[in-house]
């Protein structure tokens, strides 16, 4: 997928350049805002404070921003603050980026088209997050001009959520959520959980910051997040209203117009119930599909609102006071749509939504504890072991967060490092937002006692085994893309720290085969076939290879 794709905006670039001298002077006017630069105060070497700001980092290792003011200021303060964590992150994604494309030719090329491919998403982004992105870029390193200007590179940045799942070789996404509430959670109240499975290396995630937003208009919002982004992929504001995405399936865009993160932050900082959150999404244009699901304390349940570039759905349960939303739509608008279907019957989305199914109903009252125990979970249907990284587990050991909330009380629940096995750190919005940050300052915001302690699968063996797995698996896949040689000793020794992963063994497969050792490459791959395979294509390319070597072995 990832070939054609190239093949086709490069062939796209060849013939049209409309748009974009337009898209690449397009500035926004902030004329109408404050324009004092914040001057920054650097208490320690991790707590910096501005007038209208604060950025420290907590004992869990998670950084946390609060910021208030008009649009602009809040982009120049949150800049400010967080400059060297946005240069930090800025080489964490472009580097996987290098990593993908490492010719410097289709760098270039990439480049021009990333111009293309983006030349009307300034006429998607409200006026008011372009002025935000505007005063961030403000403090961004020159390492990356080429890539583009600070203003346009971090616009950029904002449709990365969106390429990533639409572009589905990269694997960047594959999310999970669930809410509970009425009989379904011990005290009646709305609980909801959910994993952000957005991958682009383990030193992008190495910094996620929880920024805590106090704008001049619209409610002030909580978000988890990175340096540089303005979106919002996991938030609760402080009526309550909470906002998480899920990926669906999409056709391949070949035109940027509103990022979901963008979409999904108006709704954070605009609406405080479900209808409302509804009337936002259907102004908006975008250009991947997605699940966005919407938690209310006012309506006291959760709905996925459902948006794709040419089809528009809402789905509440029925009957029922739970929801789960996986990787693929339930509406009624998407019954028949050919990119879900496709998306049910062949990837890893019904596999986790049927997990997260058994889960729950092993848990007849959800608490915030059993939230966050789900949210961990390794195996598979029936408790099965799938192996270290599947992504047909709902914690794939990857995920750049998970979080709990429980919206009615102000509560959110964030994993700290690694993945969702750190601590999930809490913190009260009803608190946090009540206190000017100069009443803040150097003081952390967590709540110490609500925090629920690290998983302690992170200090066993098996976990130290699938850590040695992720080094191995990339040196053999690196190896056989390069055709270098890999001593046998490391091959079995990748299958023995994942023993249940069909990846191993057919990483095992692929390099034999590329060897022309064909009788250990079959072993391999019939030995991957007993295992929980991720995907169907997955599936058909493990037996395209087992009918080659059959014949080649004739």
């Amino acid at each position: 997928m990832l070939k054609t794709y190239w093949n086709i905006l490069v062939f796209t670039l060849l013939i049209t350049s409309c748009g974009v001298k337009k898209s690449l002077h397009d500035i926004p006017d902030v004329s109408s805002y404050n324009q004092s630069i914040p001057a920054r105060n650097q208490i320690s070497d991790s707590t910096f404070t501005t007038e209208n700001g604060l950025l420290t980092k907590n004992k869990y290792a998670q950084w946390e921003l609060y910021v208030a003011g008009d649009p602009y200021q809040i982009g120049l303060h949150t800049g400010s603050l967080s400059q060297e964590l946005m240069a930090k992150q800025e080489t964490a994604f472009l580097g996987k980026v290098e990593e993908l494309v490492p010719s410097k030719t289709k760098q270039y090329l990439l480049r021009k088209v990333l111009a293309w491919y983006n030349r009307k998403m300034y006429l998607h982004v409200p006026e008011e997050y372009k002025s935000e992105i505007l005063g961030v870029s403000k403090y961004a390193g020159d390492t990356y001009d080429y890539v583009a200007d600070d203003y346009l590179r971090l616009l950029y940045f904002h449709s990365a959520h969106d390429i990533g799942h639409a572009l589905q070789d990269l694997a960047l996404v594959g999310c999970s959520s669930f809410a509970a509430w009425g009989d379904k959670t011990e005290d009646g109240s709305l609980i909801i959980g959910r994993n952000f499975d957005f991958y682009a290396g383990d030193d992008f995630a190495k910094n996620k910051i929880i920024a805590f937003i106090k704008p001049t208009n619209g409610y002030n919002f909580m978000s988890v997040t990175w340096a540089g982004m303005m979106g919002v992929v996991s938030g609760m504001n402080d009526q309550g209203l909470t906002v998480t995405i899920n990926a669906g399936k999409s056709d391949i865009p070949l035109i940027a117009k509103t990022p979901i993160s963008i979409l999904t932050r108006e709704i954070l900082q605009y609406a405080s119930t479900i209808d409302e959150a509804v009337a936002i999404a259907k102004k908006r244009q975008v250009f991947v599909s997605e699940s966005i699901f919407i938690g209310s304390a006012k309506d006291n349940r959760a709905v996925t609102i459902e948006v794709s570039p040419n089809n528009f759905g809402v789905y509440n349960v029925e009957n029922s006071n739970q929801l789960i939303c996986s990787n693929h739509f339930q509406s009624d608008a998407y019954a028949t749509d050919e990119n879900n279907l496709k998306q049910i019957a062949e990837s890893h989305s019904q596999y986790r939504f049927e997990r997260m199914e058994e889960l729950l109903s092993e848990t007849p009252k959800l608490t915030v504890e059993k939230a966050v125990s789900i949210l961990r979970n390794t195996e598979g249907l029936k408790n099965k072991a799938i192996g270290y990284g599947n992504e047909k587990a709902l914690n794939q050991l990857l995920a750049h967060h998970g979080v709990v909330f429980k919206p009615e009380q102000g509560l959110v629940w964030i994993s700290a490092n690694p993945y969702q096995l750190g601590e999930f750190v809490a913190y009260n919005l009803n608190t946090i937002f009540k206190n000017e940050p100069s009443e803040t300052a150097a003081k952390s915001f967590h709540n110490n006692e609500l925090t629920i302690e690290a998983d302690p699968f992170q200090f066993t063996q098996a976990y130290l085994d699938y850590e040695t797995y992720r080094v191995l698996s990339r040196e053999i896949s690196k190896a056989i893309s390069t055709d270098n040689h890999v001593e046998p000793n490391v091959l079995d020794e990748l299958i023995a720290v994942n023993p249940n992963f069909w990846e191993a063994y057919y990483l095992v497969g692929t390099y034999y085969y590329k060897k022309h050792y064909y009788t250990a490459a079959l072993q391999a791959f019939q030995k991957a076939q007993t295992k929980e395979i991720t995907t169907v294509p997955d599936q058909q390319h493990i037996d395209w290879y087992i009918k080659k070597i059959k014949n080649k072995l004739k």
